[in-house]
């Protein structure tokens, strides 16, 4: 049963990770505009994303563009979407997987070698879905420090980090604890099917004597 609880911890971490992953995807909070400087007109923030870019206005009204052409984008926004949108896809193989293999459930019970390697396997996945979607936020968050800093960058065109950079470093490390859980209990688990197998020889002597 503990082996079961920690597989089941991995899972849920995982999970949390991939709702985050595709929450900071969406979000359009990635970069907002900064306000250093003593020229800076606060009557509007500025917030882009990977797919569309906000005015956020001192009223309370806010309008949103989507961005019109894929080829215009930046080469930082593209690799970014793709990087982020391969995490999901592998986040969402790696629940398929990780479900079949995990002990709570039925699926290839009379199996147990092959189910802790299914196990195992989505494990590895989601490591690789939460390290990917790490690259895709430390890439865009290294651009948006490098601009930042840049002395041909105007002071009222500087970004700092939004929100949705640190949605998507806290999933990004969901991904890469649970999918660990899940890969460290399925390596404990063959030495401790293993130890059983003596007692049913030893009662079988015990009956031949009587």
């Amino acid at each position: 049963m503990a082996n079961a609880g920690v597989q089941l911890l991995g899972f849920t971490l995982a999970f949390l990770g991939f709702i985050g992953t595709i929450a900071s995807t969406v979000m359009v909070e990635w970069k907002a505009s900064s306000y250093t400087g003593d020229n800076i007109i606060t009557a509007q923030a500025l917030y882009e994303g990977l797919w569309k870019s906000c005015v956020s206005q001192s009223t309370g009204q806010i309008q949103c563009k989507i961005y019109d052409s894929l080829l215009q984008l930046p080469g930082i926004v593209q690799g970014t979407r793709g990087l982020m949108l391969s995490s999901i896809l592998l986040s969402f193989i790696s629940m398929i997987v990780a479900v079949v293999g995990m002990k709570c459930t039925t699926c290839m019970s009379e199996q147990p070698a092959q189910k802790d390697k299914v196990a195992l396997a989505g494990g590895v996945i989601f490591m690789i879905a939460g390290l990917l979607a790490l690259v895709g936020t430390s890439w865009y968050g290294h651009r948006i420090a490098q601009d930042f800093y840049s002395p041909l960058t105007p002071t009222n065109s500087r970004f700092e980090f939004g929100s949705a950079m640190y949605v998507g470093w806290g999933a990004a490390c969901l991904c890469l604890i649970g999918g660990g859980f899940l890969c460290c209990n399925c390596s404990g688990n063959s030495s401790s099917r293993k130890a059983p197998r003596y007692p049913p020889s030893n009662t079988a002597t015990g009956k031949d004597y009587v």
